[in-house]
């Protein structure tokens, strides 16, 4: 019995990438006149980036900087979630930036919701924080994923694992 074709919807993080962008931020923030004599850190802990400066402005700046590396590197800025400022040691600021792998589930139950109501003869099931798209047309399942991709979810979706 032939399998029918699916694909996969994932929301992934290229931990590396993420890693070559903060180092160089980091390199960035050495070299620039404005973060002269400052005590700016930029580090990952984990799926978090920690993120100490003097000041508001510079951790906005910092921030700017984080984002075009992001960018650059093709780390979608979207799985980022940023927290609060608060007063960290010595009249320093911290920020914490927390970066989301996976398909939460209420975004999961958004998106399944809407690929019903494209009624194409499709079936989509959840499977830990991922969906998998399967049917009996190659056609549904493109129609299905040009249709999500002009979506907007909250976090960057990507679509692999294509089988036909």
């Amino acid at each position: 019995m032939a399998k029918e074709p699916s694909f996969d919807i994932v929301s992934e993080v290229n931990m590396q990438e993420v890693n070559n962008a903060i180092n160089q931020t980091t390199k960035e923030i050495i070299q620039r006149y404005d973060f002269k004599g400052s005590k700016s850190v930029v580090e990952l802990e984990g799926d978090q980036i920690k993120i100490v400066t003097e000041d508001e402005m510079r951790l906005k700046n910092i921030i700017d900087v984080l984002q075009s590396k992001f960018l650059k590197r093709g780390v979608a800025i979207k799985n980022l979630e940023y927290g609060k400022i608060e007063p960290a040691a010595g009249a320093m600021v911290r920020q914490m930036v927390k970066i989301r792998q996976g398909i939460e589930a209420d975004v999961a139950k958004k998106i399944m919701k809407d690929i019903k109501t494209l009624k194409v003869k499709v079936q989509a099931q959840l499977q830990d924080d991922q969906i998998r798209v399967s049917g009996k047309k190659i056609d549904d399942l493109q129609e299905v994923n040009a249709f999500l991709k002009g979506q907007d979810y909250g976090v960057e979706l990507q679509y692999s694992n294509f089988r036909s």
